[in-house]
């Protein structure tokens, strides 16, 4: 069995006392606790004092729509609520199809979209027991000094398995963040990701997310989420993408103008894949568009060997994925 460190708990229900208690030394936020919990078991951080936003009044309050068509997520709001309100599935219904898919049930009525967006990132020589890690000596995201999965390289190349951050990225989301003192800021998701994998976040110290904005959809769009994981239940994903098509018309067989694709697990920050002009100008059911939506992810996504399973599968499973996906969009079959 694995023990948790000692900490001292604090359960503020105003924000102000919340973000206050975060501004101390070594304190950090806990909200449904199922990313940061499994990782104090693991010895992979030593925080003196966990601040709950569990009871933050304002935090979990349920999605709105303002007046303009914006959708508004506060970060409190577990993922299993997100899945099934009707707010978010009629608007952003590929943000409520990765929400319903993270882990299990058990942990989506625990886990917060705040903290899926905030989730740590993963590697396989990390995510283990101290005395495992201590028998390769560590690494870059923890006690060591090399990168076991790029030897050469300069930075930590852990994975971020966030179902909804490549989600949120292609629906074009933004971030509010809260720190003490009246301190607000608006952050839209890409900006909000770095590539090293020991400090992926563009947090700022005592920083919380208070809530997630999407804006309206300025034209008809279609759009999906796919993953792949080895268990079809509590694993993270091992090859995940989010796909957005804007249409010309807000028809079935209407043309495409535009697309929206973003591929997770690949580092420790979503990757924007360049979709080719061959994937517009024509309907979703039109095959050639499918194939080079996949083609495009398939050429400039290349999984690492940081996450369990080959690293060469994940990118041929990625395409098949996408081209399914797509092909599901245009209501064609999805057996191939």
């Amino acid at each position: 069995m694995l023990r948790l460190p000692t900490f001292e708990v604090v359960q503020p229900t105003a924000l102000e006392a919340a973000l206050e208690a975060l501004a101390e030394p070594d304190a950090v936020a806990v909200a449904g606790g199922t990313d940061l919990l499994p990782n104090l078991k693991h010895r992979l951080a030593y925080p003196r004092r966990l601040v709950s936003l569990a009871r933050v009044e304002g935090l979990a309050r349920a999605p709105e729509v303002e007046a303009d068509g914006t959708l508004v997520l506060r970060a409190g709001a577990t993922l299993a609520r997100v899945a099934a309100d009707r707010r978010v599935r009629t608007i952003a219904p590929s943000l409520a199809e990765a929400a319903g898919r993270v882990a299990s049930p058990l942990i989506r009525n625990m886990a917060t979209i705040g903290g899926n967006v905030n989730l740590d990132t993963r590697c396989r020589y990390v995510n283990q027991t101290a005395f495992w890690r201590s028998a390769i000596g560590g690494c870059l995201k923890s006690e060591g000094q090399v990168c076991h999965v790029v030897p050469k390289g300069r930075n930590c190349v852990a994975a971020l398995s966030s179902d909804t951050v490549p989600v949120l990225l292609s629906l074009d989301a933004r971030l509010v963040q809260r720190a003490a003192g009246g301190r607000r800021r608006e952050i839209d998701v890409a900006s909000y990701f770095h590539a090293d994998g020991t400090a992926h976040l563009l947090r700022e110290p005592g920083e919380i997310t208070w809530e997630i904005r999407i804006p309206p959809a300025v034209q008809p769009r279609r759009t999906a989420y796919v993953k792949w994981s080895v268990r079809g239940s509590i694993d993270f994903p091992l090859v995940s993408v989010a796909l957005r098509a804007d249409l010309e018309e807000d028809r079935d067989d209407a043309p495409v103008v535009g697309w929206r694709v973003v591929a997770g697990v690949l580092g420790s920050k979503p990757r924007v894949v360049k979709v080719p002009p061959a994937a517009t100008g024509a309907p979703l059911a039109d095959p050639a568009v499918a194939e080079a939506v996949a083609e495009a992810v398939h050429r400039q996504c290349k999984p690492l060997e940081n996450v369990p399973y080959e690293a060469a599968y994940r990118r041929k499973l990625a395409r098949v994925l996408v081209r399914r996906a797509v092909a599901r969009l245009g209501g064609r079959d999805t057996a191939r």
